[in-house]
């Protein structure tokens, strides 16, 4: 496996009607690196956002779609998708300020 640092395990933010949602809950949908484990998204978090504090990391794996364009079938790239719930106490994220 490859080493992976904490920067590279976020990759972006899900913004979707149900993660915004779930944003009352404190808790983030994020799209991550195929190949980070939970502890990795865990420290990742913590150390980008500060004054949060992680109480569990969900993840899933999402296989790429099919894609047709004339006789050529394709698939789209495989993601992952990981939701981080965090304590009661923590700070919000500010990347989902105002949205």
């Amino acid at each position: 496996m490859a080493d992976i640092k904490y920067y590279d395990v976020i990759l972006k933010p899900v913004i979707t009607e149900k993660s915004m949602n779930g944003m009352a809950d404190k808790k983030y949908t994020f799209l991550v690196h195929p190949d980070a484990n939970k502890t990795q998204i865990k420290e990742a978090v913590e150390k980008m956002f500060e004054g949060t504090k992680v109480k569990s990391v969900n993840t899933m794996n999402l296989d790429g779609k099919k894609r047709r364009r004339g006789l050529v079938v394709g698939k789209t790239a495989r993601t992952k998708k990981a939701i981080v719930s965090l304590t009661e106490e923590s700070k919000e994220i500010e990347i989902f300020e105002g949205l």
